[in-house]
């Protein structure tokens, strides 16, 4: 098919080493750590300025024993494609293993998670990343009086506390050679975050992504050693710093529009979502997402050129939260029917139609309909004469192109009713997003 309607955008040879991850466009996000003990979310040392000694009973009683194969299944079932587990949050209690650090798990716990969750994970077929966080709450070596995040910043016992940022940059390096040489080819590197006082020259991010480049050539990187959720950095900019990265990080959000850069380019993006209020697990948090509403708005972020990265926080046991399984699985069963019409999509070019979105890939459109119609389904934006077939997407079903006397300039336009009477009302065959596969000619 060569209709420019769907003809995709031209993207940045440089962002040739995310095709594969802009193909999967759907991935599971894991924030878990100590942290899951208190059961108050990741930033709990931040928000209740809990000092590193108190602390300490959180990690010493964070003794899982998760069942990775579990959480594998968990994302492969919910049609996910890559999975990225914090290695290590704020807090600075590693998952993996350091010869640079005891305040790990595998000197506290005798295991190494990050291993136990990457095997599992390629066991599966789903591709692997690590996040990892440039801040350290743990380290003495980190700003703490003054600093916009450290659990101490207005702590007065440590206003005269001397940062030094050159053995912590040598510390960080050191931590992230180590999580880039020990664990065999991983897919992504999520490095979190930048924030005024703490950016580029405090990580020494030109000889960090030199490390990076030299031991993880094909790893698909954030935007976060210059950026974070709200600041898309030099990646959209003529000018794009060897840091950059590889695609922007909304958070929290999808973007009113594609991301693209001062030519209008398409530019790579991930919204990472929660499925509550909380990345870490939350005791207290059941303020769920429903299903059709994360499938409607991963369906956005493909149709705008996005992926999502779905967050899960399994709790201090090593369990992914029943709701959330319960969720995954909702969504696991559309997927199931309709991932042709997310994996290895996009943009159609079609704008957005008053019944739902489109999405484009394969050399096929997809009109994904969330709102029944009243009488025959308008094609928006598409002439009778340039359809050739169109099909439900769940079953392969034909649905015939139709004239109707009750709208104008019918025959002309492309139009499909769900039921034998073009002008009646039918209720879709799958009320929250019903797929059409179209054939143009």
């Amino acid at each position: 098919m060569t209709s420019p309607l769907t003809a995709p955008a031209p993207v940045d040879p440089r962002f040739d080493r995310s095709a594969w991850w802009r193909a999967d466009r759907f991935g599971m996000f894991i924030h878990w750590g100590a942290y899951s003990v208190p059961a108050r979310g990741e930033w709990v040392r931040s928000y209740e300025r809990i000092g590193l000694d108190d602390y300490r009973s959180a990690v010493d009683a964070f003794r899982p024993d998760p069942d990775f194969d579990a959480w594998a299944r968990t994302a492969a079932d919910a049609g996910m494609r890559y999975a990225v587990l914090t290695a290590k949050h704020h807090d600075g209690y590693a998952l993996f293993d350091s010869a640079l650090s005891d305040y790990t798990t595998a000197t506290v716990l005798g295991r190494d998670l990050v291993a136990e969750f990457l095997a599992a994970f390629r066991a599966r077929g789903i591709k692997v990343g690590l996040y990892f966080s440039l801040l350290d709450w743990s380290r003495p070596d980190y700003p703490h009086f003054g600093d916009l995040h450290h659990p101490m910043r207005d702590a007065e016992e440590f206003r005269d506390h001397a940062p030094d940022l050159a053995s912590y940059r040598e510390f960080l390096h050191g931590q992230v050679c180590e999580i880039c040489s020990n664990y065999g080819k991983l897919d992504v590197l999520w490095f979190d975050f930048s924030y005024s006082g703490m950016g580029p020259a405090e990580w020494g991010a030109s000889e960090l992504m030199r490390i990076v480049r030299e031991l993880q050539p094909d790893a698909v990187l954030d935007n976060r050693l210059e950026g974070s959720g709200s600041d898309h950095g030099s990646l959209l900019t003529d000018s794009p710093t060897p840091w950059s990265g590889d695609f922007t990080s909304p958070e929290q959000v999808i973007p009113a529009e594609p991301i693209v850069d001062v030519h209008g380019r398409p530019v790579p993006w991930e919204s990472c979502l929660t499925l509550n209020n909380h990345w870490g697990y939350c005791r207290s948090d059941h303020d769920w997402k429903p299903a059709p509403v994360l499938i409607h708005r991963l369906v956005e972020c493909v149709s705008k050129g996005g992926n999502m990265l779905l967050n899960v926080g399994p709790d201090a046991r090593g369990r992914i939260p029943v709701e959330s399984r319960r969720i995954l699985a909702r969504i696991g069963e559309w997927m199931d029917a309709n991932s042709e019409s997310v994996r290895g999509c996009g943009p159609a070019g079609l704008g957005r139609p008053e019944w739902g979105r489109w999405t484009a890939g394969h050399g096929k459109l997809y009109a994904h309909v969330m709102e029944p119609p009243v009488g025959p389904l308008v094609l928006t934006g598409l002439d009778r004469d340039q359809v050739r077939s169109v099909h439900l997407l769940s079953d392969g079903s034909e649905l015939p192109l139709v004239d109707s006397w009750t709208v104008v300039g019918g025959r002309s336009r492309a139009m499909v009713s769900f039921g034998p009477q073009p002008e009646w009302t039918y209720p879709l065959p799958d009320p929250v997003d019903t797929v059409l596969e179209i054939e143009l000619r």
